[in-house]
């Protein structure tokens, strides 16, 4: 009888530890598959008992796994929980503003002034959004009584076309460039983007372009960046230029470039000359 239960006890506790080295192996495995940022930090904070503790059993390190740490999985999971709510609160707020903005604009809803371009049919607006995004247009709206604009009045961006100026009204009622928009429009609203004093705008722009630049187009690039005054693109045109020296100073278009902007050739010319003379050094 004894030997009965013996064997029966044997057999109990053999099972109970494939049973926890199936838990382990299960755990370790979690660990390592390719898991969200969410639910790394948690595997990570569960993992953390077992680092400080790497001379405890099998047992004993799935059994904190698997209660000890409950309460701190719980507490990680709620954190984590609370940053998406905020995260999609936050997004539902943004999307509430600017689809009610862009509506009003869309449709028209009680514009009260016409915007120019310089090519093509005017554009509604209203005085209040172009106010509360550009401090340049809020002057321009509400100077004195000979220059404020009233109701129904108009005022002229004769440096943008239509398309141009639709874009940048779009963008101040939505605050979002599409993808679509074409590396031409991009110059004239990052021109614009300065002038007017609309930074989200400008530094959009400056992205866009950044990632962009290439030895076909860094020359027009390199200009733009100079009148603009953005130093993020001129200096990113400026290293393409460095990369790519032959090919674009014995380009056609360097010719013409060259006419228009003597101030950057002779910055370019510089560049490279440094460039040169820090490689001369430097195999010496």
């Amino acid at each position: 009888m004894e030997n009965s239960l013996s064997l029966a006890s044997l057999k109990l506790q053999n099972q109970r530890e494939k049973e926890e080295g199936k838990v382990e192996e299960a755990w370790i495995a979690a660990s390592a598959a390719p898991w969200p940022p969410c639910a790394k930090a948690i595997i990570g904070f569960l993992n953390k008992d077992e680092q400080e503790d790497d001379h405890g059993s099998v047992n004993s390190r799935v059994s904190r796994k698997l209660n000890g740490s409950t309460k701190g999985m719980r507490d990680a999971w709620e954190q984590v929980k609370k940053m998406r709510d905020r995260e999609d609160d936050t997004n539902q707020r943004a999307a509430f503003l600017e689809q009610g903005l862009a509506l009003a604009w869309m449709e028209g809803i009680h514009t009260d002034i016409v915007v120019k371009p310089g090519t093509g049919p005017p554009i509604p607006a209203h005085k209040a959004i172009l106010a509360a995004r550009s401090e340049v247009f809020r002057h321009m709206l509400s100077g004195d009584s000979q220059c404020k604009a009233a109701a129904g009045e108009s005022f002229s961006l004769p440096e943008l076309s239509h398309d141009e100026l639709s874009i940048l009204l779009s963008f101040l009622y939505a605050g979002v460039l599409h993808q679509k928009v074409p590396e031409r429009h991009l110059h004239a609203l990052l021109v614009a983007g300065d002038k007017y004093d609309v930074p989200f705008l400008r530094r959009a722009c400056e992205a866009r372009l950044a990632a962009a630049v290439e030895p076909r187009n860094v020359l027009r690039t390199l200009e733009v960046a100079d009148l603009s005054s953005s130093e993020v693109l001129r200096e990113r045109a400026m290293d393409t230029v460095l990369e790519h020296a032959e090919q674009v100073v014995f380009s056609p278009e360097y010719d013409e470039f060259a006419v228009r902007n003597a101030g950057l050739c002779v910055e370019i010319t510089r560049a490279l000359l440094a460039k040169q003379m820090s490689t001369t050094t430097s195999t010496k």
